[in-house]
């Protein structure tokens, strides 16, 4: 039927139907079927805009036309996104009508669409008025998946579940509900399903602290107070002293004014010390049951004695680890490997030692033999991590581990492997997590965590947007959306797109992640209403955004999106190619035919080379063969100059600290280009002599270019051209702001700098350790004294860093004779006192003047260097006079 027809048609139908005054009564779900046939019709033939315009048109005067609503509603469906307000208020005709089958009929053409929480809340309404209590509870299952905010849905559910028998799923319910309630901030409803949870899986500890912390954040800290006592009821009736002081312990945290709590503590350490021969002494020692005393220092005075018992192990910051040998009254007898029976005051004890478990790392490396400890960490990775982080309060980071195992139990290159296996264990092994506040602290579960706990947690203690984005991708290969984990996760990154009135970074990140993933994950578009071309126009810099965005397939989507639905975006694709440095866009803009403006950009970034350097470097290494690019007629020569002077300005950036990091990385990529890659070695053997002494003259103004590589290219340029003559190259190649070393002395400084990093570093920690331990570091002497040595040992670090940085290893090959230079011996005739002295010419780390070596950067190593044998010298330093005959050169053996 052609177009004009439909219209036709629809319009006869829509008069008939006012004309008429048609009755809710006589509609069926066959007439709604026909409009269904009219629409697929419409959009066959493309008249399906203009039927919609028609009952649009229809609506403003006639609000309530089947006809015209169902028409214009299906079409809202098509839409991206979805608009499914023409068919609430057909819905809401035919409730108030009592025409249920075709409320049923349009929820679940809604429904054809894709989920939607209307329709799905309006079906399970129909099926509860027909009592179809089976296919109303399996609908309210569809509306809790994808309504994260709906509370009393899950807890009916649950409900059922439990009815049922199901007492996992009804578990799995309960949980959802507790939660969203918790958002909700209802007190009575939260402690309701409490109280079934800890009833119901008292084991899923890590639950109800994970749960808790959300109640006395959005509810109140009295509220979680009393809902964990309730837990603690629980732990203390089976005797697991452990978990019930835990939740004691965040109880006291909330209310430490609470009488009850004291007797309850007393308890709980009473059974689990029962064994400890000096239980009662240490809780009458520490007053915890006299309401004067602070709790949390009653509380911290019993855990401080209470590790005092025989048997148990000591680290001493001299002495080393110890065991106890006995507690005898106030005084305690300890053996240490090199003071066996020594004996102190329990209170010196506290203050002086750090109680140890029986499998702290330290104890394992004091009384393990080495190969046995070595075999055991480098066969069991996980063991080791283990050991390790619960050594350190159950907190440690791979910087930590490290410190611990090298170079005591594994060599640098051991570790290195090792650590590979143990980081995948970290990242994939459910007994690890990390803490909420620091991602890069690992902790050590006492209950196996899923993957998607764990990936939560993960997710939760990283403070960074783009590291979160991992994250959620992460969390994304479970599948699991319908966890409350996935719903918070979600929920973060659906939180930027409803705060912000300008679109920032993350906020067109988040669009384009849940874009991306509603788009695998049709359930989900309900929620993501807005248009790409819609956010763009909000966006003040589309260039700043770009820069912002700190992941490569968000930035890849943004300027995928941008080339999709922005009409301008060859010229967004030009303003942001010197900084995207994007290939993939070159290509897409070649193929729209975009030559010019390529060309155009490529001269700009050319022109302006000084604040587009990575442009220019990555232009001329990958574009250089482009056609549109050899139009612009860039000859060789200006491009060798420009890179030589982009060099030239990172290195003086770098020795005025300007923007180091970036400058080094320039730096880098350009000599790699011209010197590693022969780029710059290729065009001077290729080109015209004159052109050679251009670019040589600016080679050897660069002084901080590694002498050897200028005199490398000298050499094999004079091969090819005999008679060039290289005016002052020898001076210039004197003077370099790097330092001039022998490779022995080189890796004499790496070795020290080695051993300070795997073997004065590590020991300095262990004493901070140890230090901390001892509590107020205000009157700390031992603490003192260890940053002290920190100070000390970070300041030798960072010089020895420092001189490696800037060495450059000597090439005795280059070794020249015809002047006084590095690796040269000279002969002088002292011709004030006629005697002959002889000097060695080598570098600072190598000076010996006792033994006549002297460093060319030494006022006399300066004054001799570059002048030849025969010459006579005469000058003065520090007022003294010296006047010299060269009488010989030669090279050192080195």
């Amino acid at each position: 039927m052609a177009e004009t027809e439909l219209a036709g048609k629809v319009q006869e139908m829509l008069n008939e139907e006012k004309w008429t005054r048609t009755a809710l009564a006589n509609y069926t779900s066959s007439s709604l079927k026909e409009l269904d046939t009219l629409i697929e019709g419409a959009e066959a033939s493309g008249g399906l805009d203009e039927i919609v315009v028609l009952c649009e048109e229809h609506l403003s005067h006639t609000k309530t036309s089947v006809i015209a609503l169902y028409i214009a509603g299906i079409a809202g469906l098509r839409k991206q996104p979805a608009d499914e307000s023409y068919l609430v208020q057909l819905l809401d005709l035919f409730a108030e009508g009592k025409r249920g089958n075709l409320v049923e009929f349009i929820c679940l053409r809604i429904l054809d669409f894709g989920e939607n929480r209307i329709a799905l809340s309006r079906l399970a309404e129909c099926y509860e008025e027909e009592n179809k209590a089976e296919e109303r509870f399996a609908i309210l299952e569809r509306l809790a998946k994808i309504d994260y905010e709906e509370a009393d849905v899950v807890k009916l559910l649950a409900e059922r579940k439990d009815k049922l028998g199901l007492r996992d799923e009804a578990i799995e319910y309960y949980k959802k509900a507790l939660l969203r309630y918790i958002n909700k901030g209802l007190p009575t409803n939260v402690r309701e399903i409490w109280l079934k949870l800890v009833d119901y899986a008292p084991e899923d500890i890590d639950y109800f602290f994970h749960v808790q912390k959300k109640i006395a954040s959005l509810i109140s800290p009295d509220k979680a107070a009393v809902l964990l006592m309730d837990l603690y009821s629980h732990y203390k009736s089976i005797q697991d002293w452990n978990t019930a002081l835990d939740i004691l312990k965040l109880v006291i945290d909330y209310d430490d004014k609470n009488p009850a709590i004291r007797k309850e503590l007393i308890e709980c350490y009473s059974g689990k010390y029962a064994s400890h021969s000096r239980l009662a002494d240490y809780l009458k020692y520490s007053n915890i049951s006299q309401s004067y005393r602070s709790l949390h220092e009653a509380m911290d005075d019993f855990e401080k004695h209470i590790v005092f018992d025989v048997g148990n192990y000591v680290f001493h910051r001299t002495w080393n680890i110890g065991r106890i040998a006995s507690v005898k009254g106030d005084e305690v007898t300890i053996d240490f490997a090199k003071s066996r029976g020594h004996k102190m005051s329990l209170k010196m004890a506290i203050d002086s030692l750090m109680p140890l478990a029986k499998d702290h790392i330290w104890v394992l490396k004091a009384i393990w033999p080495k190969e046995k400890l070595r075999d055991k960490v480098k066969s069991e990775p996980t063991w080791a991590l283990k050991i390790i982080i619960k050594s350190f309060d159950n907190r440690a980071d791979i910087k930590r581990i490290k410190a611990e195992l090298v170079p005591g139990v594994l060599s640098t290159s051991e570790w290195n492997s090792w650590s590979a296996k143990a980081k995948e264990a970290l990242k994939q092994d459910p007994s690890f997590g990390n803490t909420t506040d620091e991602i890069s602290i690992f902790i050590v579960r006492d209950r196996p965590l899923s993957f998607e706990e764990k990936v939560y947690n993960q997710f939760k203690a990283e403070k960074n947007f783009f590291d979160r984005v991992v994250y959620f991708r992460d969390f994304l290969e479970t599948g699991d959306f319908e966890s409350e984990y996935f719903a918070e996760i979600f929920g973060y990154f659906q939180g930027f797109l409803k705060s912000s009135q300008e679109m920032d970074e993350l906020s067109i990140s988040s669009y384009l992640l849940l874009k991306d993933f509603a788009a695998k994950h049709q359930r989900f578009q309900q929620g993501l209403q807005m248009k790409f071309s819609e956010l763009f126009t909000s966006i003040g810099d589309p260039l700043e955004i770009y820069l912002r965005i700190k992941d490569a397939d968000l930035r890849g989507a943004y300027v995928q999106n941008i080339k999709n639905f922005i009409p301008g975006w060859p010229d967004i694709f030009i303003e942001f190619l010197p900084y995207a440095r994007s290939t993939k866009m070159i290509e897409t803009l070649e193929a729209a035919d975009q030559s010019a403006k390529l060309k155009k950009m490529a001269m700009d970034v050319v022109e302006n080379y000084r604040d587009f350097r990575e442009a220019f470097i990555w232009l001329v290494n990958t574009m250089r063969d482009k056609p549109w690019f050899q139009e612009l007629g860039i000859v060789r020569e200006k491009i060798q100059l420009t890179l030589l002077h982009i060099l030239d300005i990172t290195y003086k950036e770098i020795d005025n600290h300007k923007d180091t990091t970036e400058n080094r990385k320039v730096n880098r990529l350009v000599q790699n280009i011209l010197f590693k890659e022969g780029v710059l070695e290729k065009f001077l053997l290729e080109t015209k002599v004159e052109t050679i002494e251009r670019v040589y003259a600016l080679l050897m103004d660069i002084k901080e270019i590694d002498p050897s590589i200028k005199l490398d290219l000298k050499h094999k340029i004079a091969e090819k051209y005999p008679t060039l003559h290289f005016f002052g190259e020898e001076e210039k190649l004197t003077v370099s702001r790097g330092l001039i070393v022998t490779a022995e002395k080189y890796a004499e400084k790496q070795k020290l700098l080695a051993s300070i990093m795997e073997v004065d570093v590590p020991q300095n920690q262990k004493e901070i350790a140890f230090a901390l331990s001892l509590g107020d570091l205000r009157e700390n002497s031992e603490y003192k004294a260890a940053k002290e040595k920190q100070d000390e040992l970070n300041a030798q670090v960072g010089k020895l860093k420092n001189e490696l940085e800037r060495a450059q290893i000597f090439d005795k090959s280059t070794i020249s004779i015809s002047k006084i230079s590095f690796g040269t011996k000279a002969t002088l005739v002292n011709e004030l006192s006629d005697t002959k002295e002889v000097y060695t010419i080598l570098g600072p780390w190598e000076s010996d003047p006792a033994k006549d070596i002297i460093s060319y950067l030494s006022p006399l190593g300066k004054k001799l260097f570059n002048h030849k044998a025969g010459e006579r010298l005469s000058f003065s330093i520090h007022d003294r006079k010296f006047q010299y005959l060269i009488e010989s050169i030669e090279a050192v053996e080195l």
